[in-house]
């Protein structure tokens, strides 16, 4: 009864904390310049998830090799993905963000499509993808708005595809030592090669963050990574992952209240809609994968 209480504790932060980090972000990037910001965050939340395994002697990879696919994961994930997304939220509001990264698992299922040994999409499947894109195409034709700038749009969809790649690499290498490793390693790739991207664009001598950005910042680093990142590791070991990972339906609702509470971002009905049709879209995706697989499972018995 504790773990289930545990769980159902992690489950809401998980929740929770990541659905507000649109809206820190959000926050913080009208006061950083976006590169140094999620560079700072990253490279700090990393190292302290590192020092802190290093203190519990939590196993590290043994391989080169293996630090370099780890690396290869966090770059994708957050060097990249991250990154759009802090340029994206210059243009869009954060519940539109929030809204958009729900696609990875449909981006993960057609990326699927293409690799070896990979799952392939069934019918029901197909119409899921259909109902997600026809949501986000709703929320990026009509209208104008802070909430339907379409280059900001187009930006968080190549951040969700990034995110998707990464997991996909992530979940198909076996690589040595501990998954807190693992994340601080990821951490750190992110967070230099942000670094490095913010240097290079001369955001060092546009970097005068207000109060409010640093705050912003601070909070991302301890309840986005810290907090959000360890509540997730103990909920996929005491919950399965298919039902761990509906936090992703979540995040968007919680990022759209939020944005709406504290930004007094506008909640329209198109939105509302559009998200509807995208988490509906996303769910239909990824029941159908259960379906295929049950269905496998009958015919080998």
């Amino acid at each position: 009864m504790e773990s289930k209480n545990k769980g159902l504790l992690a489950y809401i932060l998980v929740c929770i904390l990541w659905g507000s980090t649109y809206i820190a972000i959000r926050i913080g990037v009208h006061s950083f310049p976006p590169f140094l910001f999620g560079g700072f965050r990253f490279l700090t939340a990393g190292s302290l998830i590192l020092l802190y395994g290093y203190i519990k002697k939590l196993e590290f990879p043994k391989d080169k090799k293996d630090y370099m696919q780890i690396s290869i994961a966090g770059l994708l994930m957050l060097g990249l993905s991250n990154s759009l997304i802090l340029i994206a939220e210059m243009r869009i509001n954060s519940s539109t963000a929030a809204l958009l990264v729900a696609t990875v698992p449909i981006f993960m299922a057609i990326i699927e499509q293409f690799i070896h040994g990979g799952s392939r999409i069934s019918l029901f499947g197909w119409v899921g993808m259909i109902i997600g894109f026809a949501g986000v195409g709703i929320l990026s034709l009509s209208g104008e708005g802070f909430d339907t700038d379409t280059v900001g749009i187009m930006i968080v969809i190549l951040a969700a595809l990034a995110w998707a790649c990464g997991s996909i690499h992530s979940k198909r290498t076996t690589v040595g030592g501990s998954i807190i490793i693992h994340i601080g390693i990821q951490m750190l790739a992110g967070g230099l090669a942000q670094t490095f991207m913010g240097i290079v664009t001369g955001e060092m001598s546009r970097l005068h963050p207000e109060a409010s950005g640093v705050w912003a910042l601070i909070y991302l680093i301890i309840f986005g990574s810290l907090i959000g990142y360890t509540s997730y590791i103990y909920l996929i070991s005491v919950w399965p992952i298919s039902k761990a990972g509906t936090y992703a339906y979540i995040n968007p609702i919680v990022a759209m209240i939020l944005g709406w509470l504290i930004l007094r971002e506008p909640v329209t009905l198109k939105m509302i809609i559009s998200t509807i049709m995208v988490l509906a879209g996303v769910i239909i995706v990824q029941r159908s994968k259960v379906v295929e697989k049950a269905a496998e499972e009958v015919m080998k018995v």
